[in-house]
């Protein structure tokens, strides 16, 4: 984003009329949300990564199908935000990708996030025009956002074949980049036998069978998130994994030696929290544990801020909540845990670990 101008000192004017530079930023904060999500959308990352030279705005305009005076401003605002380097070629500016660009923003990348900005500009974005309804009522905004009744936060989420390989594609990256700090967070090799409840597309089972070559992995899930799963995202190739069709608050769990949730508790209020880690310590062989994995909230209410915005995001479209590794170890214990431990990893993601006694 530009600067703003300002007279006087880089400090601003002393007493009442200090310069709001943070305000400003924090208002203005979602034009680089929809600028990012609007190049994504046109394809301009993966036209640049295609080219075999930088290109001008009027190149890019014609390859996305827009207007030139849309796509140099566009193409500006990129190169602002760092996410295109621009260069001078015969008295014009080309443009080319960041390598932050070509590695994170163009569909053809392993550890590309796509999809999730399309989750994110299609899901997110949308239930946040309704966050103030959202903090008055204390619920979900997927009603208001998409017309669905939303008392079964998946069947909203997973409203269309289409919305639901969008998550699962939303997952997956996510899982891809940041997997493997939660699963080596604490060692897990003792436990041979593993079942990723909500195992999604199986990004993260597949972070397990690479990080521990002794385990098998068992991905429980919703029956057509398990089809799916099945068709594009999991192949023959893996063989330690496989599947098991059901709804873990309702079927009957598989018996394992760990167990991992990974972005669900996160979903769900404290009492069906509970529910559910009591029906996973039944299931769990002793000596077992169960692995959370979230985003966690520090003790003193200092931050994250990436864990606070995304506590808002679970009340625009769940029934829960982000928390601190105190509330997580509060709900194992209340299921039966004990020895409860946390990890921080440094990224987005954490995990909570706690054992079902011999």
């Amino acid at each position: 984003m530009a600067e703003h101008q300002e007279t006087g000192t880089t400090e601003g004017k002393a007493g009442n009329d200090l310069y709001p530079r943070k305000i400003l930023e924090y208002m203005e904060g979602f034009l680089i949300s929809k600028t990012v999500f609007t190049s994504c959308e046109l394809g301009v990352f993966d036209v640049l990564e295609a080219a075999e030279r930088p290109l001008t705005a009027e190149e890019v305009s014609r390859a996305v199908g827009a207007s030139v005076d849309g796509a140099e401003r566009l193409m500006a605002a990129c190169s602002g935000l760092q996410l295109v380097n621009t260069h001078q070629e015969h008295g014009q500016v080309c443009y080319s990708n960041t390598q932050q660009a070509s590695a994170f923003l163009t569909r053809s990348s392993p550890t590309s996030l796509y999809q999730a900005v399309q989750f994110s500009s299609g899901t997110n974005y949308l239930c946040w025009h309704y966050l103030t309804d959202a903090v008055r009522e204390g619920r979900n905004q997927y009603e208001k956002a998409f017309g669905i009744t939303s008392e079964d936060f998946f069947q909203a989420l997973y409203r269309s074949d289409e919305e639901m390989g969008k998550f699962m594609q939303l997952m997956n990256a996510i899982w891809n980049i940041c997997g493997k700090d939660v699963i080596t967070a604490f060692d897990l090799s003792p436990f041979k036998n593993i079942c990723d409840l909500g195992g999604c597309s199986g990004a993260l089972a597949k972070q397990c069978t690479s990080s521990y070559p002794e385990c098998n992995v068992i991905i429980f899930d919703l029956s057509k998130v398990v089809q799916m799963s099945r068709k594009h995202f999991v192949t023959e190739a893996d063989q330690r994994i496989s599947f098991q069709e059901g709804d873990f608050f309702k079927d009957s769990l598989p018996e394992a030696d760990l167990y991992i949730l990974s972005r669900i508790l996160h979903d769900w209020t404290d009492q069906r929290c509970i529910e559910l880690l009591r029906r996973i310590h039944k299931a769990c062989r002793s000596g077992g544990a169960v692995l959370v994995v979230e985003a966690l909230l520090n003790q003193d209410g200092s931050g994250p801020l990436t864990a606070q915005l995304y506590s808002l995001n679970m009340l625009v479209q769940t029934e829960g909540r982000e928390r601190t590794d105190a509330q997580y170890a509060a709900l194992l214990a209340a299921a039966g845990f004990s020895s409860i431990q946390h990890r921080r990893t440094g990224k987005i993601y954490d995990a909570v670990l706690g054992y079902k006694q011999e």
